[in-house]
């Protein structure tokens, strides 16, 4: 099955570059792109790609409060930010607000591919260069996806897999596969511990 992309940035030359690498791969479904925020968002209206590749920075809009609207108006798409550079502060924001990996525009067609084939399996993917540049704690901080968070935030308030489960409006299993992801990204066995571990690193 392919799956769809979708690129937002205001540089066709970007556009351009990214589609020709793409556009040719039997996995990629290539749904088009959109070189403001408004654009993408009367897209999205209609069409819902799996992956949307977004620059940071837009001409009408801050690439950070373009995520979260669509992460809000459509949970289901996957999105991966797009940007020349890899300053942490903007990678952070990015991954706050909904995002599932970032992506330096300078990537190989191979690293795009990765990056997408990572998000699409529900993980989360940084780029060598930005991979590189974060320290141990900033990578497991920003490797926790948001409902892993909330998960967490309510695993500190000493809710029960079940309350959590009600508060969240999910089921018992996924709240449990979130706790055994969250263990898992934290290296450490045990609920005291992860918490110790989450306040030490200003999470909860």
């Amino acid at each position: 099955m392919k799956a769809g992309i979708f690129i937002v940035d205001d540089h066709y030359m970007v556009i351009e570059g990214i589609r020709s690498l793409l556009h040719q791969e039997r996995g990629v479904d290539w749904m088009g792109h959109a070189t403001h925020a408004a654009s993408c968002l009367d897209f999205l209206k209609h069409h819902q790609p799996d992956v949307i590749l977004m620059d940071v920075n837009l001409p009408d809009r801050n690439g950070t409060a373009l995520c979260k609207e669509v992460k809000e108006l459509y949970p289901a798409i996957l999105i991966l930010g797009l940007s020349t550079f890899n300053q942490l502060t903007v990678v952070r924001n990015m991954m706050d607000n909904g995002a599932s990996g970032y992506l330096l525009k300078n990537a190989t067609k191979e690293e795009i591919l990765e990056a997408v084939n990572t998000v699409l399996r529900g993980e989360i993917y940084f780029s060598v260069e930005v991979a590189q540049s974060l320290n141990e704690s900033h990578r497991q901080q920003l490797l926790v996806t948001r409902r892993e968070k909330e998960v967490l935030h309510l695993i500190a308030e000493g809710l029960t897999n079940a309350e959590i489960a009600e508060k969240l409006f999910i089921s018992i299993p996924t709240v449990n596969t979130h706790r055994k992801s969250i263990l898992e990204k934290f290296e450490v066995r045990n609920t005291a511990t992860l918490i110790s571990k989450a306040i030490k690193m200003g999470l909860i």
